[in-house]
């Protein structure tokens, strides 16, 4: 399986592979061009009362990744398009967009290991 999180703002590269934003706002002062979009998933992407709350503080990352994962594991939809990506990546790279500023305290960083920890339990299962 290839996934890997990147951030919007920084130039594509052809390792990137297919290259999906997974926040729910299109990143400020970006255009759609330069962002090279394979694909908008705003499905995966941490509720807008859930982000507001969690306000990229480093002292709130524990408790919002573990609501965050909850939250992806209750809705339906956010299940079906992990599934997808996962498919997707087991034949190429994907890349997950993200455009906070922080490259380890964000949500991709925690949707990232979600969708790791989805593929073991799938290969698991097999």
């Amino acid at each position: 399986m290839a996934l890997q999180i990147k951030r919007i703002y920084d130039p594509p590269t052809e390792s990137d592979g297919v290259r999906v934003l997974v926040d729910r706002l299109w990143p400020r002062g970006l255009s759609r061009e330069r962002a090279c979009l394979d694909g908008w998933v705003k499905a995966l992407a941490p509720s807008g009362r859930l982000r507001t709350w969690f306000g990229h503080k480093a002292e709130n990352f524990e408790e919002f990744a573990a609501l965050y994962r909850a939250q992806l594991d209750a809705d339906t939809e956010a299940q079906a398009a992990a599934r997808q990506l996962l498919l997707q990546s087991r034949t190429g790279t994907v890349t997950l967009l993200y455009g906070a500023r922080d490259p380890q305290i964000n949500h991709a960083v925690v949707l990232k290991a979600y969708l790791d920890d989805l593929a073991k339990r799938a290969d698991d299962a097999d």
